[in-house]
């Protein structure tokens, strides 16, 4: 079930966020009724809350409107939970927000193959923050798919650096088996942070030169949890490196939360 505020969800709410497309958002995994992080989770809202809105979030009503459509779903799933004020329109985007929860469930998606990617000059708007606003990744999404890739890592486009991929974190092993974080204006990704604690890893600069020195490379965040990547352009990459079983291997071990 789809709930605002904890209600059923009116069409003229979504219909604002559709045509204004102002928020934020976090997504989790539930598995029989427990998600890794869910208290990083809360404060992702909140922390993006006084970003976006200037506006407080009380995580507490947060978790019981989760809850509360989580009750309607079994097994392992997908929930999105979206904060947008419907009064907030175009026009005056400046106005006192009074910022709303949209929670959302859907099914999680079956095992997916190492990912081939290419490289792409492009940084999200606010990187930091993770905001609705997916019209430029989905672009550039686009273009790698129809040019043959099945996603896109971005480089900085004044810098160089690599720095995320289309709605993932990246990490990479080194020729030493230690797990490199690119050191850039990223989305700070609960899974990311998680794989962090439980995996000895460094972050430091890296640019598209450094990854022919790399022995394998993963997307991470919370629906794939490590997912390799069999290629960066025209570079292989081992998607069957033991490190990235190990990662795989401390991530199941990760302690979940119980709603």
């Amino acid at each position: 079930m789809d709930l605002l505020n904890g209600n059923p969800v009116d069409t003229g709410s979504l219909k604002a966020l559709a045509l204004t497309n102002f928020g934020h958002f976090t997504s989790l995994r539930v598995d029989g009724g427990r998600a890794k992080g869910l208290s990083l989770h809360l404060d992702r809202l909140v922390r993006d809350c006084r970003t976006v809105f200037d506006a407080e979030l009380d995580p507490a009503r947060v978790l019981t409107y989760v809850r509360h459509a989580a009750e309607q779903q079994s097994g392992s799933f997908v929930v999105r939970v979206t904060v947008f004020d419907p009064a907030l329109g175009v026009g005056q985007p400046g106005a006192d927000a009074r910022p709303h929860v949209l929670v959302t469930c859907r099914p999680v998606a079956p095992d997916q193959p190492p990912l081939r990617v290419t490289t792409t000059a492009y940084q999200r708007d606010m990187p930091e923050v993770k905001h609705v606003g997916l019209f430029g990744q989905l672009a550039v999404r686009r273009a790698a798919q129809r040019a043959g890739f099945d996603d896109v890592l971005f480089t900085d486009p004044a810098t160089g650096v690599v720095s995320e991929g289309g709605t993932w974190n990246v990490g990479f092993v080194d020729d030493q088996d230690r797990v490199v974080w690119p050191e850039a204006r990223v989305l700070p990704g609960v899974t990311m942070r998680l794989l962090q604690e439980a995996h000895p890893s460094v972050s430091r600069p890296l640019i598209p030169d450094d990854v022919p020195r790399m022995r394998a490379a993963f997307a991470t965040n919370t629906t794939v949890g490590v997912r390799p990547l069999s290629a960066i352009g025209d570079t292989p990459l081992d998607a069957k490196h033991p490190v990235l079983t190990d990662l795989r291997r401390r991530y199941e071990k990760i302690p979940a939360d119980r709603l």
